[in-house]
C-alpha cells in the first residue's frame, strides 16, 4: 500500500485496525495479525507496535503477555459508551466555550455555522464541522482533554460521516443549538446539544453496522456455534 504522506504511520494503523473491527473483519476475541497488517501497510513491526499501545489504550484491543493483541468486546454497549464520552467530553470543552468572550474565536464559529447551512454537499458539510469541533477544542480543551475526545472518537470513523448523505439535515440543528449557546453564554445547553448529537449519530452508526451484518439486531438471540 502507498504511504500516505502527512500521517503518521502509527494512525494508519489504527485506522486500518478499527476499520477491520467496523466491517467485521475482526471481532471480539480475534487476535491481530501483526505479520499481516505489516504486510498489508507496507510498514515495519515499529508503528504497529505503536498502534497496538493506543488501541489497548483507548479500550479497544488488549494484549496478553507472550499471546499477543486481541479484539476487546465489540457491541452495541460498546459503539454508545464510545459515542457518550465523545458527546460528554466535547460538551466539556463547549461548557467552556461559553465562559469566555473572545469575538473572533465567536465570528470563526459563525463562518464556519454558515457554511454548513450552506452546504448540502456530505463532505462538505462534515469538512466544515470538523473545523467548528476543532477551532471549540483548541481553545477551550487542554492537552489531556483533547486526548480523551481523540480516544472516544475511535469507532466515530470519518470516511463513514463524509459518506452519510443526511449529515445536514439530521446533524446542523445540533451544532446550531451549540453555537447559539455559546453566544449566551449558556453551558447547559451547549453541553445538552453536544450529548444529543452524539445519542444520534451512535443510532446512526448502530443502525448501519446492524446493516452491514457486524452487529446483530438489538434483542437478536446470540447465534449459536
Amino acid at each position: 500500500m502507498p504511504k500516505k504522506y502527512g500521517i503518521k504511520e502509527k494512525d494508519l494503523v489504527v485506522a486500518h485496525v478499527v476499520n477491520l473491527v467496523l466491517t467485521g473483519k475482526l471481532r471480539s476475541g480475534d487476535r491481530v495479525d501483526r505479520n499481516e497488517i505489516a504486510h498489508a501497510l507496507g510498514l515495519s513491526r515499529v508503528p504497529i507496535q505503536e498502534a497496538v499501545v493506543q488501541l489497548e489504550h483507548d479500550g479497544i484491543l488488549s494484549t496478553r503477555y507472550h499471546r499477543g493483541a486481541y479484539v476487546e468486546r465489540f457491541d452495541e454497549d460498546v459503539v454508545r459508551e464510545h459515542h457518550e464520552l465523545y458527546g460528554l467530553l466535547s460538551g466539556i470543552a463547549a461548557a467552556r466555550a461559553t465562559a469566555a468572550s473572545d469575538p473572533l474565536i465567536r465570528a470563526r464559529l459563525d463562518t464556519l455555522l454558515g457554511v454548513m447551512r450552506a452546504s448540502r454537499e456530505s463532505r462538505a458539510f462534515q469538512e466544515a464541522a470538523w473545523q467548528l469541533r476543532g477551532v471549540i477544542n483548541e481553545e477551550y480543551a487542554g492537552p489531556r482533554l483533547q486526548a480523551a475526545i481523540r480516544a472516544s472518537q475511535s469507532f466515530i470513523p470519518r470516511a463513514f460521516w463524509v459518506a452519510y448523505l443526511n449529515n445536514h439535515d439530521e446533524m446542523l440543528p445540533f451544532y446550531e443549538a451549540e453555537v447559539a449557546a455559546i453566544h449566551r453564554g449558556d453551558a447547559d445547553t451547549a453541553r445538552t446539544a453536544c450529548v444529543e448529537r452524539s445519542e444520534v449519530m451512535a443510532r446512526i452508526m448502530l443502525t448501519e453496522l446492524v446493516r452491514r451484518g457486524v452487529l446483530r439486531p438489538a434483542g437478536a438471540e446470540p447465534v449459536a456455534f
